[in-house]
């Protein structure tokens, strides 16, 4: 089963394709994602890696943490479940804020 690996503290310039290529040497990579930013479809500086299995996965953080790669410390971790975020209104009452004197 192939386990996600979180890839923290990458340099803005990272690409998919470069990312494939270092992890490539601990195994066969699934996947890779570089999250962008929505607004500025800049690299947000983490990405998530998909190994081929659970060994190989180890390897790769064994491996990974802590390395060298683009001139920035790697930190590589099992990633963690994406927790439901609540959607839509983030507000709390009224808009305006304040008693208003209407005379």
């Amino acid at each position: 089963m192939a386990t996600k690996l979180y890839v923290g503290n990458l340099s803005f310039t990272t690409t998919e394709g470069d990312l494939k290529e270092h992890f490539a040497t601990c195994g066969t990579v699934v996947s890779c994602n570089v999250i962008m930013d929505k607004y500025t479809n800049k690299s947000r500086g983490f990405a998530f890696v998909e190994m081929g299995s659970q060994e190989e996965a180890n390897k790769a953080i064994a491996e990974k943490n802590g390395a060298d790669f683009q001139g920035r410390t790697l930190t590589v971790n099992e990633a963690k479940p994406r927790e439901d975020r609540p959607r839509g209104n983030f507000g709390g009452g009224e808009r305006g804020g304040g008693k208003r004197d209407y005379r």
